[in-house]
């Protein structure tokens, strides 16, 4: 499984907590070890050349949207964004 992010997976003073560190702490909390990649750049300007990393291309391929965090499944199934990833994550616990 891998877990597209912005930047990281780190506590940020955002209320509500950033929506990359909260996909990867439900996921984790569940039992899952996602591997990170990193998209940076920044969502709202997805088609600049300065955004175009292999991971941001990556996501805008699996999800159609260039914004993350967006979850890729071993078995190519793909969850994009927080809360969904976080839904997931709550009901589908690690073996």
């Amino acid at each position: 499984m891998k877990l597209y992010v912005c930047w990281g997976t780190f506590p940020t003073p955002r209320p509500g907590g950033h929506p990359c560190r909260n996909a990867h702490q439900a996921l984790t909390e569940a039992g899952h070890a996602p591997e990170v990649v990193k998209a940076h750049g920044l969502g709202l300007l997805p088609d600049k050349p300065f955004n175009q990393t292999a991971g941001r291309k990556r996501a805008k391929e699996l999800s159609g949207d260039a914004w993350v965090p967006v979850l890729e499944l071993d078995d190519g199934t793909v969850v994009s964004g927080s809360k969904k990833i976080v839904d997931w994550a709550a009901a589908n616990p690690a073996a």
